[in-house]
């Protein structure tokens, strides 16, 4: 038995987000029916439907017009009989379709009804256009991630939508907590760019602390204990030696008790240059396998496609679900 089992939930979200995280309530048991439009969601027609197929497993697809009676009672029916209803439509659209959080609990006072935004209805963005790339740089993250020119650089998953789908499934399993216990019904609303900004509450103490304005200065990037490193193969390496114990044991490791005392230099230190050649010495596979025999925070940085040869995913057992 899995946590959501019997827990019905309509999906009326396209794209990443929606469907991601109602994949995830799938993934917990629940009985996921997405609603889409006679010619599907959107997202089939990208990337050779690869985002459709990748958040969209194991629910029930079914194709309704919701601008026609017919759709809409056929919705109406699908409601009556419904735990959980997500949808992400800009603010507004339901209503204009009859389907409001007032009229659907007109129909199920039960129902957790979650709306799904990128700015929040109350933002005076709340009716434009937006996707990941949008929440990431409204909400200051994607100033934290940049190229050694202080270029902020555009991240190759979209980080925005999969937190957005997380905070989504928390939201949705909070209500349907609130519902056991007091047999209620609720309206809640998530905003993707909200979400994101909860990311930055660490670098915004630092700000208001006078520390920094570009995060946690410990691990961006400027000093060798917590960097990349090329390897000689041309491939990279990510060290997060931290704690001084695990400074130590890589210093041991490479056999330079020198270093010991200089875990907090800088990068393009005279220091960081004699780390960057040890790591040169050694192919990405070589170290790849050092890292699984020593403690010193050491992983390797992964394709992809490579994760099935990491012993840590084949020992957790859960890559075909994502590969499917």
């Amino acid at each position: 038995m899995k946590p959501l089992d019997q827990i019905r939930v309509l999906d009326i979200t396209y794209y990443l987000p929606g469907p991601f995280s109602t994949m995830r309530l799938a993934e917990m048991g629940a009985d996921v029916v997405k609603i889409e439009p006679p010619e599907g969601d959107p997202a089939i027609s990208m990337s050779g439907g690869a985002i459709h197929r990748a958040n969209n497993r194991g629910k029930v697809i079914v194709h309704l017009d919701l601008k026609t009676p017919h759709g809409k009672e056929q919705l109406a029916e699908r409601i009556k009989h419904s735990d959980v209803l997500l949808e992400s439509f800009r603010p507004g659209v339901m209503e204009r379709l009859g389907f409001g959080y007032e009229e659907v609990k007109a129909i199920n006072p039960s129902i957790v009804y979650c709306s799904m935004t990128g700015y929040g209805s109350g933002s005076p963005l709340g009716n434009f256009g937006s996707h990941d790339l949008n929440y990431l740089a409204l909400s200051g993250v994607l100033s934290q991630i940049q190229d050694s020119k202080g270029k902020p650089v555009i991240p190759k998953t979209t980080l925005a939508d999969y937190a957005g789908g997380f905070a989504v499934s928390e939201s949705i399993l909070a209500a349907l907590v609130l519902r056991f216990r007091k047999g209620e019904g609720s309206k809640i609303e998530v905003s993707i760019t909200d979400t994101m900004a909860k990311f930055q509450g660490t670098n915004l103490e630092y700000l208001a602390s006078g520390v920094s304005d570009h995060g946690i200065p410990e691990i961006d990037g400027s000093y060798v204990a917590y960097n990349i490193y090329e390897t000689k193969d041309g491939r990279y390496i990510a060290l997060a030696a931290l704690e001084l114990k695990f400074w130590t044991n890589f210093c041991e490791f490479a056999k330079r008790p020198d270093w010991q005392a200089m875990q907090f230099e800088l990068a393009g230190s005279e220091v960081h240059q004699q780390i960057d050649l040890f790591f040169a010495s050694l192919s990405w596979e070589e170290w790849l396998n050092i890292s699984l025999e020593t403690d010193f925070c050491l992983t390797p940085i992964m394709y992809p496609s490579e994760l099935d040869q990491h012993p840590h995913w084949s020992s957790r057992g859960n890559l075909v679900s994502l590969k499917q």
